[in-house]
């Protein structure tokens, strides 16, 4: 059943959104040139790998120079239509197509970096029992403004208590959090699993 409301919901997300798809990809083209989209291997359902897709948001040499680190939204690697991208979640919009691959849901915990998920313990492994999703209960209750902690509660806590009304609960908190821009930068003392 979920699997089935993720794909309709893909198909439609990418059909409404194609006019603002190709204007954000003309923008970073003319800003920046190729590649248009930014792909990094992530751990899914099981902790399968797979490529997520985003808009490049950052310069080409970003990944090579930050291994992974969290990027502040002041970084001068974000480029000016980065900025932009990251400020109103649009550079996540490419991950409708993980969506319709079945790699990604559209609500679950978001998807870690391979060799961060080397290093989680059995809890944290949790996360890994259902797909990654675009949004989950953690970005809806803090975002980058929790710790790492938190996220892994609030992560197994919404694998614990899944509903298809929690996901459209959830969705349209994401709405909402978008709209007024919450949770997208994360206090200092915040650190990395």
């Amino acid at each position: 059943m979920k699997r089935a409301f993720d794909t309709v919901c893909a198909l439609i997300a990418l059909t409404v959104f194609s006019p603002l798809l190709l204007l954000v990809a003309m923008a970073i083209l003319v800003n920046t040139g190729r590649p248009v989209f930014f792909l990094q291997e992530r751990a899914g359902l099981h902790g399968r790998s797979f490529h997520i897709i985003k808009f490049r948001s950052m310069t080409r040499d970003a990944e090579q120079r930050i291994h992974g680190e969290y990027i502040a939204a002041d970084n001068p690697y974000v480029t000016p239509v980065g900025r932009f991208l990251r400020r109103t979640s649009l550079d996540e919009l490419p991950e409708f197509v993980n969506v319709l691959k079945g790699e990604m849901s559209l609500v679950g915990p978001r998807p870690q970096l391979s060799q961060e998920v080397a290093n989680y313990d059995e809890f944290q492994r949790r996360r890994l029992e259902v797909r990654p999703g675009i949004t989950g209960w953690a970005q809806v209750n803090g975002r980058n403004s929790i710790s790492w902690t938190e996220r892994f509660k609030l992560d197994a806590w919404y694998i614990d208590h899944w509903t298809p009304w929690l996901d459209v609960r959830i969705l349209f908190m994401t709405i909402g959090q978008v709209l007024r821009q919450r949770g997208l930068e994360r206090p200092p003392d915040i650190t990395e699993p």
